[in-house]
């Protein structure tokens, strides 16, 4: 046992107790000492999120980790733990937030959900996207069947709150093509209109008054391709990052092309975005449409898309929800209790126009006697 390695609580402490006949006690030995602390983590951080996730204990000691509590809960601690060490095994590195993504993706498996896969010793298959530079693996449901969709089909919707992957995994997957030589070019773009601001009033020029909107998309090259290899490419033309508007009367062959914050374009934006997709390319179009920017009374096209699109052969849409953010957890209470307001807005505003809200009644006469 490593120095200061933690050898579990005293049983039941901070936990809720479960009845003896609920309760499972699974041990789990690991072969390979190497990667042992790693999969528990430092002073066995791993295992202590495990255990308040899952409101389990986990004790270890040696190469064995000893799982007791709720039957469920045991069994999805020995998914994820099994998945955690199979990725040590291939030379992956685990981050607290890996654990997270393999305690979601086991417990949606639990629940018999179509995704994620499970291969044919139990273990968890879990989509991915790897660089030279680095490996991604989906950490919710939704991230898992969006890389699929996007493996799937050629023209992709991911719809949802902030932090919840959906660009980065699109610039990630996109990288990927275009490092196998399986698309000649990566194309990012984002529609010039942020929170009401406007680009005439921003110094500098063209380049320089559109980068800062294109930020964040730099920023995930950066994190999937060597900084040389991205301004080579962004020198080259091999990988562009242009507004929206640069797009009008092109054809995008042999590409990958990704429009971000897209709940931001008008209808004919959109429209005008998706009919430049040519042969042997992918699109991927990624929004908020809780987030829209646009001025009163003007339509978000990304809204519309998606519900015109709707059953066509070809077009896949994935939705995230809060529990798919994976920044900081505080992040997900944050999306939600916006949520909850819009909800309770709206709510309001149908009882004033004399509609119930969903879920609401009706007073009935003899109440209002």
């Amino acid at each position: 046992m490593s120095p200061g390695r933690r050898t579990g609580a005293a049983p039941g402490a901070g936990r809720p107790s479960v009845p003896a006949s609920d309760t499972t006690h699974i041990v789990l030995a690991f072969d390979d000492n190497r990667i042992v602390g790693d999969l528990f983590g430092q002073f066995d951080q791993n295992l202590a999120l495990v255990e308040q996730r899952l409101g389990i204990e986990a004790v270890a000691r040696g190469n064995q980790v000893t799982i007791k509590g709720p039957h469920d809960a045991c069994e999805t601690a020995r998914t994820a733990l099994e998945s955690l060490y199979h990725r040590l095994k291939k030379g992956d590195e685990i981050q607290p937030g890996d654990v997270e993504g393999a305690l979601r993706m086991a417990q949606a498996s639990e629940g018999q959900l179509s995704l994620p896969t499970l291969e044919k010793d139990g273990r968890l298959a879990l989509a991915q996207v790897s660089t030279r530079k680095r490996t991604v693996v989906a950490r919710t449901p939704a991230q898992d069947a969006y890389i699929r969709a996007m493996d799937r089909v050629d023209l992709v919707f991911g719809l949802g709150p902030a932090g919840t992957g959906k660009t980065f995994l699109a610039v990630a997957y996109a990288a990927t093509l275009l490092e196998r030589g399986d698309v000649a070019r990566l194309i990012l773009s984002r529609p010039a209109v942020e929170a009401g601001e406007r680009l005439g009033f921003l110094p500098g020029d063209m380049r320089e008054k559109i980068d800062p909107y294109l930020r964040p998309l730099y920023d995930a090259l950066y994190e999937m391709m060597a900084p040389e290899k991205v301004e080579r490419g962004l020198t080259s033309g091999m990988i562009e990052v242009a507004p929206l508007a640069f797009m009008r009367g092109r054809t995008l062959s042999n590409a990958v092309v990704i429009l971000d914050e897209a709940q931001n374009t008008t209808s004919m934006q959109m429209k005008m975005f998706l009919t430049r997709l040519g042969e042997n390319s992918k699109m991927v179009v990624t929004g908020d449409p809780s987030q829209v920017d646009l001025p009163p009374g003007q339509v978000s096209g990304l809204r519309e898309a998606v519900s015109v699109l709707e059953g066509v052969e070809g077009v896949a849409t994935v939705r995230f929800s809060d529990a798919d953010v994976v920044r900081h957890e505080l992040v997900a209470r944050i999306v939600r209790a916006y949520d909850q307001t819009s909800r309770d807005a709206l709510a309001e505003r149908e009882e004033r126009r004399g509609q119930p809200a969903a879920g609401a009644t009706r007073p009935s006469a003899q109440d209002k006697s």
